[in-house]
């Protein structure tokens, strides 16, 4: 019988690329599940912030319970001021300041966080890329840089990885994942001469915006109801 991945090594380094910070659970949670209970070493790696994605009224919520913690100090706390009063007389069409992107930043972090952990991974092997071209504020997004490129094969020369997932959904309207998926198809191609990399497969997930047409699919992972329940 053919089976779509080796047997062996039976415990395989794996990084798991994941666009935004929810693109990994929505998308490939299951396997997500299975690879951390098999044993293997799993590694996730957020590629932008996402922080686009947060509304207002959460940033502005954070803000207030931070600007309570007495342990900060008076420039920090004179950076959530800012913020908070950035977010009060924001008009409909203004970019964010970076002070609320890094916070809203921050929120996106903590439930990444959140969500790697229920799926049973340590913190360490959670990796939170931030690359530079998604920083603009707006839907529009900078070209993919060297920096971007140099992020990703610094994590995949630190792993050295057998597995490496990522996400080929590319209906996505504001084009994130179409840029994070040539930044990895980069990195692969200019880490091919390293040894490691003759071992390295990539594997490419769907499900937030496009599935795969049945006929497309090269490996499906089975869910038990208790790891559907899970997901």
């Amino acid at each position: 019988r053919r089976r779509p991945e080796r047997a062996t090594p039976a415990k395989k380094r794996v990084i798991i690329f994941s666009p935004h910070p929810d693109d990994d659970v929505i998308s490939m949670g299951g396997t997500f599940l299975r690879l951390v209970d098999q044993g293997h070493e799993v590694h996730e790696a957020y590629q932008t912030s996402g922080n686009i994605a947060v509304h207002d009224y959460d940033a502005l919520r954070y803000i207030e319970f931070m600007d309570e913690v007495s342990m900060l100090k008076d420039s920090q706390k004179k950076d959530l001021k800012k913020a908070a009063k950035f977010i009060q007389n924001k008009k409909p069409t203004q970019l964010d300041s970076a002070e609320v992107r890094k916070i809203k930043g921050m929120i996106r972090r903590g439930e990444a966080r959140a969500g790697a952990r229920f799926c049973g991974l340590e913190d360490k092997n959670i990796h939170f890329l931030d690359l530079p071209f998604y920083e603009t504020g707006t839907t529009r997004k900078n070209a993919l840089g060297k920096k971007d490129i140099n992020i990703i094969k610094d994590l995949m020369k630190k792993v050295k990885p057998h597995q490496v997932f990522a996400a080929g959904d590319l209906a996505d309207p504001h084009g994130t994942h179409r840029v994070c998926l040539n930044a990895i198809f980069e990195s692969f191609k200019q880490l091919k001469s390293e040894k490691w990399m003759k071992d390295c497969w990539l594997w490419l997930y769907r499900g937030a915006w496009h599935e795969y047409p049945i006929h497309e699919i090269e490996m499906a992972v089975p869910l038990s109801p208790m790891e559907l329940f899970k997901k």
